[in-house]
């Protein structure tokens, strides 16, 4: 049999919506927000907490993973406050492998930033000791140990986060600070991202937190000075020593003209702060010296910097 013709497509346009339905569609209430931090344990996730709870979010800890998706649903129904936060970390034990699946499901209607801070082992161990805490994993292997398998449980969430901080270059208050640039309201003026100038002595190692190293022992060394050698690079005097070689100005302008072309491409991909490393033999004269000249000139291009010096004064 031959076949039927097919009917030609309607060109008929659509019915507009009724007024009100189509009002009701452009003034839809945005989609509720929902904050997940996790990351290692010491890392600061409470402090984070503490934070959003601050600019006005509905804080919990330690919310079991089956109850996620419930908590969700009341964030969504409610009319009082669209923005909520939660810590889900490795006490969740072995509910933590249902995370993933889960925060993919509440993506569809929510709108979820998942958050992981992490910290370097050696500020991790210094932490625990200094607060005299066990790791949530029990006190039957080292601080190191747990650590090292922490990790290792949290490497699939990490996979999935939205933004990874480290922590282990923020003290409490600067941690606060980068919390509220990066979820401050839209519509508020986002301030330059933080760097920080670090001066360090090699004898004692590169900083991990480094993303930039200059290595500043080509400079003549003030310590061979006897008059110079109980200061450091922050005294007039030693300062001025430094500063009247050629090669100190020279150095000074090729590093500010390399910065000053980096940064706003940091800035364009997301990054938020930038640690830069100067580093002499003991970290005490030439590397203190740079790392405060180059503050100040940052500081005048118009950045949020901090000096950090690691081991000065011995």
């Amino acid at each position: 049999m031959p076949r039927k013709p097919k009917k030609a497509a309607s060109s008929k346009v659509p019915e507009p919506l009724h007024p009100e339905l189509e009002l009701e569609r452009k003034t839809a209430a945005p989609r509720a927000k929902l904050v997940m931090i996790t990351g290692l344990s010491g890392s600061g996730k409470i402090t984070a907490l503490k934070v959003f709870e601050d600019m006005g979010y509905y804080c919990v800890d330690n919310l079991p993973a089956e109850l996620i998706p419930s908590f969700a649903q009341l964030i969504q129904d409610t009319r009082d406050n669209k923005n909520a936060a939660i810590v889900v970390d490795i006490r969740e034990g072995s509910r933590l492998e249902q995370l993933p699946a889960i925060i993919a499901d509440l993506k569809k209607r929510l709108d979820v930033t998942l958050i992981y801070l992490d910290t370097s082992d050696k500020v991790l161990v210094r932490r625990f000791s200094e607060t005299r805490r066990p790791h949530p994993l029990g006190s039957a292997s080292s601080v190191p140990t747990s650590i090292t398998s922490e990790r290792r449980r949290l490497e699939q969430i990490r996979n999935i986060a939205d933004l990874e901080i480290d922590t282990s270059k923020f003290n409490v208050h600067e941690l606060r600070t980068h919390l509220v640039e990066l979820f401050k309201s839209a519509g508020e003026e986002r301030q330059p991202l933080l760097v920080s100038t670090l001066s360090f002595g090699f004898k004692n190692g590169v900083p991990e937190s480094a993303d930039l190293v200059f290595d500043v022992r080509f400079l003549p060394n003030p310590h061979f000075i006897p008059e110079f050698r109980p200061y450091t690079g922050k005294h007039p005097q030693v300062a001025k020593y430094i500063r009247s070689f050629p090669q100190t100005q020279e150095f000074i302008a090729k590093v500010m003209d390399m910065l000053l072309f980096l940064l706003p491409h940091y800035v364009a991909e997301g990054k938020s702060y930038l640690t830069i490393g100067f580093g002499c033999t003991g970290g005490q004269h030439r590397s203190v010296f740079m790392a405060e000249e180059i503050k100040k000139r940052l500081i005048k291009a118009g950045y949020r910097v901090k000096v950090e010096h690691r081991d000065s004064p011995r």
